[in-house]
């Protein structure tokens, strides 16, 4: 019998996906969702500057898009007052975290994450032959002191801190972690995902140069930016880890589109401004909707909520699962005891009116088991 003759590796992986997204599950309804608030997109939208670049530059989608990002490696690079050669361009976070798996772990190798942290590391982790140390949240944050010693103890060559955290929503301030650097384990580099920091009160990016080797932060065009369609990233790290990303990256996985697109949303501090304070405004207003209902919502400095359901991971099961038949589209932490919890995007007043009017029946339907 001919065919494909798969590594060990590969044999052994299960062939899932980290989130069955909801294309698939409308696929599977029949039907679409009302309201479309589990994958933390940015429904206010991006800013229409960054829309307008990227229409521009459909004319010239025949060319592959700059291998190197130079004109968006540079804008990033005075916004984030450091030197281009600190910083990487890349197909959302999850393919950094894939190119910087790759160039770090191999077959055996320890990696430290929070048990119920955000799947997709671990995905590239298990790709790779890594094995996972996982330590759990303390009082609804990723625990930094425990998640170092995690490190020391398996001769971690990285550990995963999210700051602010998916799926819960908490954060630490800045400065905490750039205190606790000095207790991060000699050869073990710190990956600091700040998907959501545009999203989090000011002082909760650790102030920490880039050229500081012991960590390397992500950030996203995914989420206040509002462009996680065009799939754009980007690193900030020391010049010989972020030059090391060459020999593994996939040259030309950014588009042209994509990098026009960011460039000149990265220049729109106006509407990056107010789409901030929609966000905001829409914590509140799911905050509101968990009270009205007898729940409670945990403080965020991302755009969801996490809303405890006041049992555990069952119940809110059961929430969840009356609000997708429902039509409203939301999704849970999948560890105990976060997975009490029910996660809800921040969107416009008719997607947020549209969970408000499901949630009661939805709890109803939970309760009558």
């Amino acid at each position: 019998m001919t065919g494909p003759r798969y590594t060990p590796l590969a044999q052994s992986l299960p062939a899932t996906v980290p989130f069955v997204g909801p294309e698939t599950q409308e696929r599977a309804r029949g039907e679409a969702f009302a309201a479309r608030l589990g994958a933390n997109e940015n429904i206010f939208g991006p800013s229409p500057r960054a829309i307008e670049a990227m229409a521009q530059s459909a004319a010239e989608i025949w060319k592959y898009g700059d291998a190197q990002s130079h004109d968006l490696r540079l804008a990033l690079a005075a916004h984030h007052g450091t030197a281009p050669e600190n910083i990487l361009v890349g197909e959302g976070i999850d393919g950094l975290l894939g190119c910087l798996v790759r160039l770090l772990v191999g077959p055996g190798d320890a990696v430290v994450t929070s048990i119920g942290a955000y799947p997709t590391f671990n995905y590239h982790v298990a790709g790779f032959g890594g094995v996972l140390h996982a330590v759990p949240y303390r009082d609804d944050r990723e625990d930094i002191g425990a998640l170092f010693a995690k490190a020391a103890e398996a001769d971690a060559k990285i550990v995963y801190l999210a700051n602010p955290d998916n799926p819960m929503g908490s954060w630490h301030p800045g400065a905490d972690i750039a205190a606790a650097l000095d207790r991060l384990p000699e050869g073990c580099l710190l990956l600091l995902d700040e998907a959501y920091v545009e999203c989090a009160p000011d002082g909760t990016a650790a102030p920490v140069s880039a050229d500081d080797p012991r960590l390397i932060r992500m950030r996203t065009f995914s989420k206040a930016y509002g462009m996680a369609g065009a799939r754009i990233g980007y690193a900030i790290g020391h010049p010989e880890l972020i030059a090391a990303f060459n020999k593994v990256r996939n040259h030309f996985g950014v588009n042209r589109a994509a990098q026009a697109g960011a460039l000149a949303a990265l220049q729109d501090r106006e509407w990056l401004a107010r789409v901030q304070a929609q966000i905001a405004g829409a914590r509140a207003r799911i905050a509101e909707i968990a009270a009205e209902n007898g729940l409670s919502a945990l403080p965020s400095a991302a755009n969801f909520v996490a809303i405890d359901c006041g049992g555990g991971g069952g119940f809110a099961k059961a929430v969840l699962d009356s609000l997708v038949a429902q039509g409203i589209f939301v999704r849970m932490p999948f560890a105990a005891p976060q997975n009490r919890c029910i996660r809800v995007s921040c969107g416009p007043a008719a997607a947020l009116d549209a969970f408000a009017a499901a949630l009661p029946a939805a709890l109803s339907a939970a309760r009558a088991g």
